[in-house]
């Protein structure tokens, strides 16, 4: 698998032949408790580094998804929208629970993002 990288605000990002790959992470999820409905914007949608690309809804909070990287949306996973207790079951890189799929208008945009070490590092419980 690819290098996963990590914002601030819980979001990973992996990149894979070209288009990166964003979902939430464990921490977040924990945060949050059970993920009861998943909004995210249609596929064509332009997208900036550090803007909002969406809500995820809990019985205990609301809050945003936000985005390491611009560019373009290039596909959004439905079986979450549809589903969101996915989310609740398994968030990681490796899981079904992605969120969308990004065509990056600048990679070099992930450096800026926490590797896993560090991401783990700073948030132990993730």
């Amino acid at each position: 698998m690819a290098q996963v990288r990590y914002a601030d605000s819980h979001e990973w990002h992996v990149l894979e032949g070209g288009i990166v790959t964003i979902g939430i992470s464990r921490f977040a999820v924990d945060e949050l408790t059970d993920v009861t409905f998943v909004e995210l914007p249609a596929p064509g949608t332009k997208i900036q580094a550090g803007g909002s690309i969406g809500e995820v809804e809990s019985v205990k909070a609301t809050s945003e998804i936000y985005s390491g990287i611009s560019g373009e949306i290039v596909e959004i996973n439905q079986k979450v929208v549809d589903d969101p207790s996915m989310l609740n079951a398994d968030p990681s890189p490796t899981g079904p629970a992605w969120l969308v799929r990004v065509k990056p208008s600048n990679v070099a945009e992930l450096d800026a993002l926490l590797d896993e070490k560090t991401y783990q590092a700073k948030y132990p419980a993730a």
